[in-house]
């Protein structure tokens, strides 16, 4: 039955069953006995908001440790296995025209430092070599018959360091047409370093000054060899 506190508060005595669910109630205080009908429907309606609480904060706590399921990463994993099948060729195939283009651009400017040279030093004719019509690496260059600084030195040099290439092309000279002690001739060729990865076609060029193009990636350094090539723009 209800009772009064000293304080003037009314006491409210609870069944058993209601009490086991107070006690998980923080804060509350409960005894035995039996109580008013209003007794338990108060009880009913504090351990529901419990519950209810206690509910949420589960959800919550499983919301923020949520992550990528197996399924979700390997799908990810496929759209970027795609894309580069995809990108990578087109990548290459760029980077081989770009490589292709400076090496016909530099058999060209090869040509003209020869005529240059050729008109320069009439006693020697056309530069023997490369090295002929460049100069030092990281120096200064003074003109010369041995080193005119017509072109730049690393192509001189066919590359930085000597011999690497220039742009994914290699570049050697040939023996050119020799009369009365003054060369007639010369012969250039560029090569891919590595055929179908930095460049596919080879181009080569002698006294005409004409840039050939081989196909297959290998050309000639003779003078009758380059003549057999078609002339690039054809």
């Amino acid at each position: 039955m209800p009772g009064k506190s000293q304080c003037g508060a009314t006491k409210v005595w609870l069944s058993t069953e209601n009490k086991a669910l107070l006690q998980g109630v923080l804060g509350t205080k409960v005894t035995n006995g039996f109580g008013e009908a209003g007794a338990n429907i108060q009880t009913a309606a504090i351990f529901a908001e419990t519950s209810k609480t206690k509910t949420n904060e589960g959800k919550i706590e499983m919301r923020k440790q949520k992550g990528f399921s197996l399924i979700e990463l390997l799908i990810v994993v496929a759209i970027i296995l795609i894309i580069a099948a995809i990108a990578i060729p087109n990548l290459l195939r760029a980077r081989m025209a770009a490589n292709e283009s400076s090496a016909v651009s530099s058999i060209r400017t090869i040509n003209t430092a020869e005529v240059t040279y050729n008109s320069t030093y009439p006693t020697v004719g056309f530069a023997a070599n490369l090295l002929s019509l460049g100069g030092p690496i990281g120096a200064a260059c003074t003109p010369a018959s041995a080193n005119a600084c017509l072109i730049d030195a690393v192509l001189a040099h066919n590359g930085n360091p000597a011999g690497s290439g220039k742009s994914g092309y290699l570049f050697t000279t040939g023996a050119g047409t020799v009369a009365g002690g003054v060369n007639v001739g010369y012969t250039v060729v560029a090569v891919p370093i590595t055929i179908n990865q930095t460049g596919i076609r080879a181009f080569c060029a002698e006294e005409d000054a004409v840039v050939r193009v081989d196909p297959a990636g290998v050309c000639s350094n003779t003078e009758a060899g380059v003549l057999t090539f078609n002339p690039l723009n054809q």
